[in-house]
């Protein structure tokens, strides 16, 4: 049941809700609607009330808001068949004598066309679903602040320091230091070790530790930024297994959650920390790894699998090892206030576009890898483990994918928000719309490219499918 129910959930409700933001949109600037349809294909159920047809169809690989438009035709391509064509005639179930077509017989008034409202109301039209995608992922984050509480890292103590060129006062602190003070102010939790030192404004950021006190510059042109300094500190995180990705070299390893590391190639462990460090030094060679499990040393083999990825200090390109393998959750939930939700809830909102925006200029300039890309496949997996992990997890999936959606679907692809956008202001800059012809090859050239990142993306999905059955 997880297989079929946790997907629908999922894809179903980030659709529905970009759909409708459309669709209200349509309605109160009066743009005739005759059709709101969650997927593609045969209808499986549709309904009609008002002047609308709701459709649930076959295909729940996205949704559409029929519009009144003279380019019918065009749409048509994306939609599977015209008003005119699909037009009922007196004697057929449905017919209306008093309705619009294509339940009657009356024509649409040409200012109830899309084309016949103006920019600002076309745009408006435009941007709802992005909008409307925002406003779930924020509602779900606020939703979740207040029910599950935040996660906080309780614990103050370094785990790593990764001092950047242009910090280098930062590399006096050490692992195994408890942060005390940051600017002066007491800090509880490393949250709260992490805020302050990203929220400076001032010419320097403080910490004070157990240890010392260290002074990190951040006026002048090569100075670091605050962020950079809160990034380059890690927490003290216990060398334990939290999660394992599948079909990785962790993985295949016999790597399980819960395992203890005692040793890497026979050197001692004490932190996360320096499993990372000698993973990440040894991409392609075989590491002997031992493992407390159940009261019992257990040695392992592990290949870290070489990757490339950006270095923080340097950030130049490198390859590093990975094992695919997550640490242990370090975090405790406290309460927190219906403000202090919709604060956070907005924090993480823009936290998780801008992540997405840089993957989408990682992909650009290649330093993300297009393998990366999941497709249907990958989603459907991702929602029935979310599920499987109980209902935080499910509706932060749902959260996330949202903001996904908002963002991608604000890409200059024609057939997307962002193409449809770029047209609408480049004919209001021409002082006349595009020929019927000039429109439909810039749909097909847009479809042409979503059908491309859609099979690039399910051809990925197979892959790992495979690599996973037969692993």
């Amino acid at each position: 049941m997880l297989a079929l129910v946790a997907p629908i959930i999922v894809f179903g409700l980030v659709i529905f809700v970009h759909e409708l933001g459309h669709f209200m949109a349509a309605k109160a600037v009066g743009v005739y609607t005759p059709r709101f349809s969650i997927g593609f294909g045969p209808a499986l159920f549709r309904r009609r009330r008002g002047e609308t047809e709701y459709v649930l169809a076959l295909l729940p690989l996205g949704g559409y808001v029929r519009m009144a438009s003279r380019h019918d035709a065009e749409a048509a391509i994306l939609e599977g068949g015209n008003e005119e064509g699909s037009a009922l005639k007196p004697g057929d179930k449905g017919y209306d004598p008093d309705a619009l077509q294509p339940f009657g017989p009356h024509p649409v008034p040409e200012h109830r066309w899309f084309e016949s409202k103006s920019l600002a109301a076309r745009l408006l039209i435009m941007i709802a679903g992005v909008v409307m995608n925002v406003v779930l992922a924020f509602v779900v984050f606020v939703t979740l602040n207040m029910v599950y509480g935040e996660p906080v890292v309780s614990s103050r103590v370094i785990g790593a320091v990764h001092a950047p060129m242009n910090a280098p006062t930062l590399a006096q602190l050490q692992a195994g230091d408890t942060v005390i003070a940051v600017n002066g102010g007491p800090v509880r939790n490393w949250n709260e070790v992490a805020d302050a030192i990203a929220g400076s404004t001032g010419d320097a950021v403080t910490i004070r530790t157990n240890r010392n006190e260290v002074r990190v510059p951040l006026a002048g042109d090569a100075a670091p930024s605050a962020r950079e300094i809160a990034t380059a500190i890690d927490v003290f995180i216990p060398p334990v297994i939290g999660e394992i990705v599948p079909s990785s070299p962790a993985s295949r390893a016999g790597l399980q959650a819960g395992d203890s590391i005692v040793s890497i190639g026979h050197a001692p462990l004490q932190r996360w920390a320096d499993l990372q460090e000698r993973v990440s030094a040894s991409p392609g060679a075989d590491l002997p790894f031992e493992v407390m499990r159940s009261g019992k040393l257990v040695a392992l083999t592990l290949r870290p699998e070489p990757t490339s990825v950006r270095d923080p200090v340097s950030k130049q390109i490198k390859t590093v090892g990975r094992i695919g393998a997550v640490g242990a959750d370090v975090t405790v939930r406290i309460p927190m206030s219906p403000v202090q939700s919709v604060r956070t809830a907005g924090r993480q909102t823009w936290l998780t576009a801008t992540k997405i925006v840089d993957v989408v200029k990682g992909l650009l300039t290649r330093e993300v890898s297009v393998k990366q890309l999941g497709g249907p496949i990958a989603i459907t997996r991702a929602s029935v483990a979310a599920a499987q992990s109980g209902l935080e997890s499910l509706f932060l999936l749902v959260a996330l994918l949202s903001v996904n959606v908002a963002v991608l679907n604000l890409l200059p692809i024609p057939i997307l928000d962002g193409g449809q956008i770029l047209l609408n202001v480049a004919e209001a800059a021409k002082g006349s719309p595009f020929s019927a012809r000039t429109r439909e090859y810039i749909l097909r050239f847009g479809l042409v490219a979503i059908l491309l990142i859609f099979a690039l993306s399910t051809f990925n999905d197979v892959r790992d499918f495979l690599a996973r059955l037969f692993a």
